[in-house]
């Protein structure tokens, strides 16, 4: 069974960033708890709290949650309406599918005030004559139950009766309560009777056979432990048994354990362990990533390439790369590549480079035995080149070009910028006055003084 732990609240509390103390609603349902506890203590300002399809037989510890306004205890092994009187602030209580038989219990949720509904559909409880008037009657403050609207009529209705009604209801309830003791002692018998035959040799199932053929089935019989274990499921599935908390406790149970044994098994199961080298100590090719790869040999540096495909966009942490003199690991996810190589390699001297296009890994082996080239041979194989052919007439027509008279270019002579620095500088346009060129005489002129000058 699973009990309510911290750690399980915290899980359950994703929506409310893991905090317990603030937290105000919860689902808790189907976890297979068998008790409530710790959340009055923990999370005392929850609203809403689900614990449905659980095995809680009992209703506890919730009279701290002063806030709680709703409470849903639908499939469970309540028999009892009690403990309920501290939530003030409760509005709705879901009990649908219990083994409430106490139908008198319902009185201790008088003092929930604001408690407006009440579903109790499912529980033995609904079966007593007078069901609905008597809890109508009880609980005046409810609106709705089982779903249904309690109308002013029915209310007063129910509250004539109520006395004789009540009356019915306690003689039906001491009915169920010698039922239910009658169940449990039955339910006692047979799982004595269980331990027994458990405890009991095997083998022997108390019959005794004297021709073996005869009895033998015609469905081949299963040898074993594992056997035997599922022929007990299959019986237990089989049977026919009431439904009562004893018997939803044993299903319970019955799953868990089941649950238990597959985990087990799938714990137990030894995982394959690759051999990666032979009993000499000859390394393996193993290729567990399965991912192409190109392994080649560079003759000009003298090294081993391994060209290895892995995904483009594979982070560069899951990866990891150890090259030894005679083999090259490449763990990819966990998984092993591993490659044992032609000729002994220098592991200081190695490299591993990712391309940013392709994603592929790279890695650079350089060989051990090096190999010495002479270095002329090396510069003539670099130095190649072409012979020098005649121009032919139709290379000559393709370099022809136009004369051009050099005076005629518009470009600057850069040679005679230097000499443009000893020409005088230009005076201002009216700062240089030029004196007048007068005309030279004529042969007949004769110079009069009497004649006065123009004006």
């Amino acid at each position: 069974m699973v009990r309510i732990t911290e750690d399980l609240i915290r899980k359950r509390a994703e929506h409310n960033e893991c905090e317990i103390y603030s937290l105000q609603e919860i689902s808790l349902h189907q976890q297979g708890v068998e008790r409530i506890e710790h959340l009055d203590r923990w999370c005392r300002d929850l609203k809403i709290l689900y614990l449905q399809n659980n095995v809680i037989p009992k209703i506890e510890n919730v009279g701290r949650l002063k806030k709680l306004e709703y409470l849903n205890l639908a499939l469970n092994n309540v028999e009892r309406i009690e403990n309920l009187e501290g939530c003030e602030s409760l509005k709705k209580l879901d009990l649908t599918v219990n083994f409430v038989g106490e139908l008198t219990g319902v009185e201790h949720l008088q003092q929930n005030q604001f408690l407006e509904e009440l579903y109790l559909t499912g529980n033995p409880c609904t079966d007593f004559n007078g069901y609905r008037q008597y809890v109508v009657t009880t609980l005046p403050q409810l609106k709705k139950l089982d779903g249904k609207v309690i109308q002013k009529t029915e209310r007063i209705l129910a509250r004539q009766d109520y006395e004789a009604v009540r009356k019915n209801i306690i003689e039906q309830q001491q009915a169920y309560v010698q039922k239910r003791l009658k169940e449990k002692e039955e339910s006692e018998r047979k799982a004595e009777a269980k331990e027994a035959r458990s405890g009991a040799q095997p083998g022997f199932d108390g019959r005794w056979y004297t021709d073996i053929n005869t009895h033998q089935s015609d469905k081949p019989s299963k040898d074993g432990e594992g056997g035997k274990e599922e022929e007990e499921d299959e019986e237990f599935w089989k049977q026919q048994v009431g439904y009562t908390p004893e018997s939803r406790l044993e299903i319970q149970k019955k799953i868990e354990e089941q649950k238990r044994k597959k985990e087990g098994i799938e714990d137990e199961k030894p995982k394959k362990q690759r051999n990666l080298f032979a009993e000499d100590g000859r390394p393996y090719n193993v290729n567990e990533a399965k991912v192409d790869f190109n392994l080649t040999e560079n003759e000009d540096d003298n090294a081993l390439l391994l060209d290895v495909a892995v995904f483009r966009y594979m982070d560069t942490s899951l990866m990891d790369v150890d090259v030894q003199p005679t083999y090259v690991r490449v763990t990819v996810k966990g998984k092993i590549l591993q490659l044992h190589l032609p000729e002994e390699v220098r592991p200081d001297s190695c490299k591993a480079v990712r391309s940013q296009t392709t994603g592929h890994l790279l890695i650079t082996m350089p060989k051990a035995n090096q190999v010495v080239k002479p270095l002329k041979a090396q510069q003539e194989e670099k130095k190649t080149t072409r012979p020098v052919e005649p121009p032919t007439e139709k290379s000559r027509q393709a370099f022809e070009r136009l004369e051009v008279d050099p005076t005629k270019s518009k470009g600057v002579d850069f040679a005679a910028i230097t000499a443009e620095k000893h020409k005088p500088a230009q005076q201002p346009l009216g700062s240089v006055t030029s004196r007048p060129v007068e005309r030279p005489n004529s042969e007949d002129f004769v110079d009069d003084l009497d004649v006065p000058p123009l004006m």
